[in-house]
């Protein structure tokens, strides 16, 4: 079938049910849109049972719905699923900034489409790597294909520039249960690993060493141009108070008790006087 340009009602339209890439507000795209209708037409499938599935211009299509139009041009296309997922992926990929959990999920669905393909197989494997993105080794593709094996709210924090992708790709290593300590440790520290400190990290889960205290000693680990502090694993601490506390209202008690133990031991060395 030969693909055709035709004008369709935004409400026969729905979005592609495994879209890795994120819908963001595009105010500057949507003023054009209203200004002069959209340029570039989507790129969509016949659904079964009727309707269009969008392939390609989640972003455009979301505009056109708030600059109040009720159809958009479209390229229809019969494509199956494999088709379809390089067809997304490769749409995607040239937009200007692109976050690394979407690459992660990206790249691994346009691999596992290649592959479905006949592409990759034994040694191939590592050629079809090399064409999942046009401007990135086969390697690099890898990198973040391993960002798919953390759990999201470190996959968030890579996303937020907390951490870096090597340390991240070092991460996705560690266990599941690893994964969780490192996170709680973290979020109650308010530190995250370096590339150094995430390749420790995993050496220890490899032989089988990791656990809270482990990861607690290499995240609060001193640097030099760090002043000494006393800090203590969130773990050992949880135990002397309620389970709905947080982080910041174990502090304050302890604050507090220290403020008290403190005023105790002045009174203590007034009445030997």
């Amino acid at each position: 079938m030969k693909d055709t340009i035709k004008s369709l009602k935004i409400k026969d339209l729905s979005p592609y049910p495994a879209n890795p890439f994120q819908l963001r507000d595009d105010p500057e795209l949507e003023a054009s849109i209203r200004d002069y209708g959209l340029i570039s037409p989507l790129l969509v499938r016949p659904k079964e049972g009727g309707g269009f599935e969008i392939i390609s211009g989640h972003r455009r299509a979301a505009a056109c719905e708030k600059a109040g139009l009720e159809a958009a041009p479209a390229v229809v296309r019969d494509l199956d699923d494999t088709a379809a997922v390089i067809a997304l992926v490769d749409s995607n990929l040239h937009r200007e900034y692109v976050l690394p959990s979407e690459k992660a999920f990206a790249y691994k669905m346009k691999l596992d489409a290649l592959k479905h393909q006949g592409v990759a197989c034994g040694q191939d494997g590592h050629k079809s790597r090399d064409e999942v993105a046009e401007g990135e080794s086969g390697r690099q593709v890898q990198r973040y294909i391993r960002l798919t094996e953390l759990p999201p709210p470190i996959l968030q924090m890579v996303d937020e520039g907390k951490i870096a992708l090597g340390p991240a790709v070092e991460l996705s290593y560690l266990a599941e249960k690893e994964q969780q300590d490192l996170l709680e440790t973290m979020q109650s520290e308010d530190r995250t690993p370096n590339l150094s400190q995430a390749q420790r990290l995993r050496r220890l889960s490899s032989e089988g060493n990791l656990d809270m205290d482990a990861i607690f000693g290499i995240l609060t680990e001193e640097k030099p141009n760090q002043r000494e502090q006393v800090r203590f694993p969130a773990a050992k601490l949880k135990g002397f108070f309620p389970k709905s506390y947080t982080p910041k209202q174990m502090e304050d008690t302890i604050l507090k008790l220290l403020g008290e133990w403190q005023r105790k031991r002045e009174r203590s060395r007034e009445a030997e006087r």
